[in-house]
């Protein structure tokens, strides 16, 4: 009976984490209704709310505003906003923090998280999965012999918090594992583990 009660918890689980999450995501994003003017709320016009509404909204307003600032009258927008946040001190610090982050995050020519490495990490002879960032700059580089890369080491299982580290390039080993497989390993806590291949050359990480 215990292992048919392990059986069924390894099927419900991870449905109902997945369904809670959804719920959420969709809840939350329901809410944005809620800024429309009373007469073009769901209820009012199909006398219901229709869940799900929000999420279609959110991403017409994403594509749309995408589409915009696509364009050249689009992008002089988007400068006249930025240069309008550019005087609010308190709103200035915050806004451009992100922005620099998301941009290169999201840069289709960026190098953040686009590697899988090896490190040791706290210490020597413990190893621990890393993500590429790219190289030290600024002044720390000035002070860096050698070449080094800068890399994130996740905790587990919240990959959303970290450590940055910059270390030797000599001292990383690329994985042959994409970025999806790496993720999956750390929050699985090592239980769900990428197949093995065959092992890549360091030579070139950067490149």
């Amino acid at each position: 009976m215990k292992k048919y009660f392990i059986t069924g918890l390894l099927i419900w689980i991870p449905l109902a984490i997945t369904f809670m999450v959804l719920a959420w995501i969709v809840g939350t994003l329901d809410q944005i209704i809620l800024l429309l003017p009373n007469g073009l709320h769901p209820r009012e016009i199909f006398g219901f709310n229709v869940p799900g509404l929000g999420v279609l909204l959110t991403l017409f307003i994403v594509f749309s505003t995408g589409l915009i600032a696509a364009n050249v009258l689009g992008q002089k927008l988007v400068q006249v906003w930025e240069a309008m946040l550019s005087r609010i001190p308190v709103v200035k610090s915050i806004y451009y923090s992100v922005k620099q982050v998301s941009d290169t995050l999201f840069s289709s020519s960026g190098q953040a998280f686009r590697k899988a490495l090896l490190v040791q990490y706290p210490r020597e002879g413990s190893w621990t999965i890393a993500f590429l960032t790219g190289k030290p700059g600024g002044d720390a580089a000035n002070h860096l012999e050698g070449e080094f890369v800068s890399v994130y080491v996740p905790t587990t299982p919240n990959p959303t918090s970290g450590f940055f580290l910059m270390m030797p390039a000599n001292d990383v080993v690329e994985l042959e594992m994409s970025v999806d497989e790496a993720l999956k390993y750390i929050i699985s806590m090592g239980v769900v583990a990428p197949p093995q291949r065959k092992p890549v050359r360091t030579a070139a990480l950067l490149d």
